[in-house]
């Protein structure tokens, strides 16, 4: 709450969507009103979509008016919305600081699933990602984050109220959400809690390059899915795209999946982005085959055919090459799904996501794992 006010000190109130459930009881019982209050208030937000304290129409109109000097209530309207060949949405925000990030709404058979942000760029460097080349502008707030999720169940709500609704949440958008831990925590058990955004744990997943010390206490903490992005099966290649496996090499980051607190008939996900001449083999497969074994039982595999982006250095395999690959997988009884890549003409598609070559402020640059502090 006072991070944000600190970063943009023209915000006047802080912003309701970074307060608890618990936080905004005790907020009430500081007035001298009924920690029921709380509830009110998070039914007419998340429940109702209220935009204002003035439609609480069940909470005294002083009490309202007191709301309404104390708080703002933080809304996203995008800036340019670019709409893909196969319906996907890739949705531009500009934030209050000025910084803009991008969220993608992607169309399935009888819903949708929104990839949200976690952050403004990626200190990661991943070399395949484009989101990386630009560096780490900042973290997001529990506020921006759901604010991103309110605005994308508004718009599903506009586009065809008897249509399909926003069933999925995967956090695969801009940044590392496990960098981001603190505000990703607290904007998932709002997201996750039925008095507030109320989705299923099942429906949401958070992505990860695979932080090692932050894996326990995001699955210990809160109910989602997991998905971890590997795409190399040995420490040589995952190290020459992927900087973070110089800090959690793979001898680290699969024992520490083997050990996850999972739910019964939970997998996680891990994730295989092929990249022409790269890790596409079918050696690279016998050798991800080996390295899932400690976690057969409770792993599955996301293959994703590179998508292509301007000046990248790496190509798209063939389909006969990705087929292969899949097939050395699934003759080894290793859960293997080939995702279909969505909003690749608008740069919506895994890994292309950048909000603009040119955005104000200072750029952080990527991180050095190698030197960086636990």
């Amino acid at each position: 709450m006072a991070d944000q006010q600190e970063r943009d000190p023209a915000l006047k109130s802080p912003d309701i969507l970074d307060w608890s459930l618990e936080e905004l009881r005790a907020f009430f019982r500081e007035l001298g009103q009924p920690a029921f209050r709380a509830e009110q208030v998070y039914n007419w937000i998340f429940h109702k979509g209220a935009a204002s304290f003035q439609e609480m129409t069940n909470l005294p109109k002083e009490l309202r008016a007191r709301l309404e000097e104390a708080f703002t209530i933080s809304a996203l309207s995008p800036e340019e919305t670019l709409t893909s060949q196969d319906k996907t949405q890739k949705l531009l925000y500009r934030l209050k600081d000025g910084e803009r990030i991008e969220s993608v709404l992607i169309p399935e058979r009888d819903h949708w699933t929104l990839c949200a942000s976690s952050q403004a760029g990626c200190a990661m460097g991943c070399r395949f990602c484009l989101t990386g080349q630009g560096g780490l502008r900042r973290d997001l707030t529990p506020a921006e984050i759901i604010a991103q999720v309110r605005a994308a169940l508004n718009l599903v709500q506009e586009m065809d109220p008897a249509g399909p609704k926003l069933r999925n949440i995967v956090f695969m958008g801009m940044g590392e959400p496990l960098a981001n831990l603190e505000n990703l925590l607290k904007s998932l058990a709002v997201i996750t809690d039925p008095r507030g955004l109320a989705f299923a744990w099942r429906r949401v997943t958070v992505s990860t390059v695979g932080l090692v010390p932050s894996l326990e206490r995001l699955m210990r903490e809160v109910k989602v899915r997991l998905a971890v992005s590997l795409n190399g099966a040995d420490d040589r290649t995952r190290s020459l795209i992927m900087p973070v496996n110089r800090r959690y090499p793979l001898g680290e980051l699969i024992p520490a999946c083997a050990k996850l607190p999972l739910r019964p008939g939970e997998r996680i996900t891990f994730e295989y982005v092929l990249l022409k001449g790269v890790n596409d083999s079918p050696e690279a497969a016998k050798r991800l085959i080996k390295l899932l074994g400690p976690v057969r039982q409770r792993a599955k595999v996301n293959l994703i055919a590179f998508n292509p982006h301007p000046g990248s250095e790496f190509r798209r395999p063939e389909e006969r090459t990705v087929a292969a690959f899949q097939e050395v997988l699934t003759r080894a009884d290793l859960t293997t799904l080939l995702r279909r890549s969505m909003g690749a003409d608008i740069l919506a598609a895994c890994g292309q996501l950048r909000a603009g070559a040119e955005q104000p402020g200072e750029v952080m640059k990527t991180v050095n794992l190698d030197k960086s502090p636990d």
